[in-house]
């Protein structure tokens, strides 16, 4: 017997029929079985007949999946929706030459993955990058922004970003900032693989591609919205965070709603109608509209604006009790570090000595908080007066994460960053104290 032979095991009462996987060591067998998820048997105690020799193809990791690809067809009717891949398991299937989830991503193998998308837009596909999301960095964040800028400029209606979900809030901030996109920009990606009966990929792909034919330009992370397959969540892009390892609604608007949420019946029945698309969705508060104005300080009448630099010299640094001062040694000379501090934005008295000499030594430092929801304010207790004396900006109830991405924007792109961590720049940060709306 050899791996991609369909095989039914027998140890003691039980009965297993699946397809045979490479196993990591000699004593054991794996199989996939017909439901998806994979069982582990001892060799030695067990019984093994092959049913079907051959019964999935080792030599082409394209077929993994088993099913048959969708053909991307054009219809004039249709609006065109660019999938832009990264990597991650949206569209990734098991590879029965290792046993491991592989992913493929030209537009071929993602309507493969997920044949429901057939028919919904014409496709294009581009691959900037087939990494793990926890490999993602600046210069990608730059690949990845200049490619859906281009796919824009060749006329695509939508764009839909397939990301691994570790790091996917980081990466959608990013293009927050480097672009103004008169289309939407949707971010979107699975918890769990294509192999598995709990797979959320085809739903989360659907939603998102319904939400980029949709009549809005905001940049969205869309995932599940629940544990049921029911709906999706829209959230903007600088206030989602991932909140849960596993759960296929692991992420969420931070301190308020999403921004929107479409339903999936709806999303699936709609197709190629695009007045559907959009009655499928319900918006919390008003989005921004298609064709809106460019980015901070470009021309307000260009369709497309892009500002992609970056200074990736910035760190993001969490205060703890007990700390050893000297664990900040590292952030001497960076251009920005912005600091998570406990609750409306402290850290021990001890080490406001050192912002300030970062802050003198022309670093720009800018304050968060680790708690979950709420703003910084530095201006009720003695110690956040200290640290305002000492130089640190206030960056309100921006998220940490989406902070530092800022910052290296702000530091690339504009004359006064100090002065930007303090405002809205893409919908990270409400300038008043009031409930996020």
């Amino acid at each position: 017997m050899q791996p991609g032979d369909r095989v039914r095991v027998e140890r003691g009462d039980v009965t297993n029929e699946g397809v045979l996987l490479p196993s990591t060591t000699r004593d054991h067998l794996v199989v996939k079985l017909d439901g998806g998820y994979n069982v582990g048997v001892d060799r030695d105690a067990a019984d093994v007949e092959v049913l079907e020799s051959g019964a999935r193809d080792v030599d082409d990791g394209a077929d993994a999946g088993g099913g048959e690809a969708s053909e991307i067809t054009f219809d004039d009717d249709l609006p065109t929706v660019s999938l832009i891949s990264t990597g991650g398991t949206i569209a990734s299937t098991v590879d029965y030459r290792t046993g491991a989830v592989t992913a493929q991503f030209d537009a071929e193998d993602v309507l493969r993955a997920v044949p429901d998308l057939a028919g919904r837009a014409n496709y294009r596909g581009r691959v900037v990058a087939n990494i793990l999301s926890e490999n993602m960095e600046p210069t990608i964040w730059r690949e990845l922004a200049e490619a859906v800028a281009e796919e824009v400029a060749a006329g695509a209606d939508g764009v839909v970003v397939m990301h691994g979900t570790d790091t996917m809030q980081y990466s959608a901030s990013a293009l927050s900032f480097m672009l103004d996109s008169p289309v939407p920009v949707v971010f979107t990606g699975s918890q769990r693989s294509a192999d598995r009966p709990s797979s959320d990929n085809v739903m989360n792909a659907v939603c998102a591609v319904e939400a980029a034919k949709a009549d809005h330009a905001e940049t969205l992370v869309c995932m599940h919205a629940s544990p049921s397959d029911d709906a999706c969540a829209l959230h903007r892009g600088t206030r989602v965070r991932k909140n849960h390892t596993s759960r296929r609604d692991a992420f969420e608007t931070v301190d308020a709603e999403p921004l929107g949420r479409i339903d999936y019946e709806a999303a699936a029945e709609a197709g190629a109608d695009g007045d559907a698309a959009d009655a499928a969705i319900e918006w919390a508060r008003e989005p921004l509209p298609r064709g809106r104005g460019a980015v901070d300080g470009a021309d307000e009448d260009a369709d497309l604006a892009t500002a992609t630099d970056l200074d990736a010299d910035v760190e993001l640094a969490k205060f703890t009790p007990g700390m050893d001062p000297a664990a900040w040694d590292y952030l001497d000379g960076k251009d920005g570090v912005v600091i998570e501090g406990t609750g409306l934005g402290h850290v021990h008295t001890d080490l406001i000595p050192r912002i300030e000499e970062l802050v003198e030594g022309g670093t720009v430092v800018a304050m968060t908080s680790q708690c979950l929801a709420g703003r910084v304010c530095d201006r009720v207790y003695d110690t956040g007066r200290d640290l305002l004396d000492a130089g640190v900006v206030e960056a309100g109830d921006t998220l940490p994460g989406t902070a530092k991405v800022k910052l290296m924007w702000a530091l690339a792109n504009l004359s006064d960053p100090a002065e930007a961590m303090g405002r809205d720049l893409a919908g990270e940060l409400t300038e008043e104290s009031r409930p996020w709306r």
